[in-house]
């Protein structure tokens, strides 16, 4: 079906950041399970592309979600057109290499607002009327970062790490209630980020690098079967382990040159 075209009595998932990348394939997954969808991200031409592949009810509501009132405008437009949501998934985000210091302070600050304010502002939303109606839940799309301080990524990884935390915390506040909030923490994986974010030459970005399918189809069906923390790859898995093991002094050692 086309953009625009509502189903009813549907209960549908909001997909931010989904124009391309972990969004786009976290859109195409839940298609495939017969979801309707809402397609939000800046390039409505992309979104419009995908929803004309997709076999399912989809409706595209562009949003710029580091502009000030962004995430609240994306609520009421969704709202607006009487869709009743069944699942959000925040995974718009971007990241930012460099000393802290140097970069530029407004660019971390909308990085800010996309990675931290968007997520927490449409969690607050969207998870009222979930608890209401005992089913669905939130994706919140993390990082394998979020385990780790980052020397020239800081603000990034602390977003991230944010993210998580506030997913796991949530994760045992909707439980009883029977909503599921997920976090899904890739690695390296093969999407426009590394670009954005400079980081293509990283250490970190070298070696094992995961396909965005691969880390969409693991998050969705992580967050469907009621888990809490999805680590999508064997390798990353053990990264984790390891960042977990290793005395902090360590670990941000190991990030540094991982990000150098």
């Amino acid at each position: 079906m086309t953009a625009g075209q509502t189903g009813g009595d549907a209960r549908w998932t909001l997909v931010t950041g989904a124009s391309s990348g972990i969004g786009m394939e976290i859109a195409r997954a839940f298609a495939e399970r017969g979801r309707p969808l809402v397609l939000s991200a800046r390039r409505t031409e992309r979104l419009e592309a995908l929803a004309a592949e997709l076999s399912v009810p989809v409706v595209v509501v562009p949003a710029d979600l580091a502009a000030p009132g962004g995430a609240e405008g994306l609520a009421a437009a969704v709202g607006a057109r009487g869709l009743v949501l069944r699942t959000l998934v925040n995974n718009a985000g971007f990241g930012l290499r460099g000393r802290f210091s140097a970069l530029p302070a407004r660019d971390q600050a909308e990085m800010v607002m996309v990675n931290v304010a968007a997520p927490t502002i449409l969690s607050r939303l969207v998870l009222p009327g979930l608890i209401a109606r005992r089913e669905g839940g939130i994706l919140n799309v993390a990082s394998v970062v979020g385990y780790l301080p980052g020397p020239n990524m800081a603000a990034y990884y602390a977003t991230k790490a944010y993210l998580l935390s506030l997913s796991e915390a949530l994760y045992e506040e909707a439980r009883p209630h029977g909503v599921v909030v997920t976090a899904v923490c890739p690695g390296a994986t093969a999407t426009e980020f590394s670009q954005r974010a400079d980081v293509g030459g990283a250490k970190r970005f070298t070696g094992n690098v995961m396909t965005a399918e691969a880390v969409a189809r693991a998050a969705v069906a992580g967050h469907l079967a009621g888990r809490a923390v999805v680590i999508p790859g064997a390798a990353n898995r053990a990264a984790v382990l390891a960042a977990r093991l290793m005395p902090r002094w360590l670990s941000r050692k190991v990030a540094a040159r991982l990000q150098g």
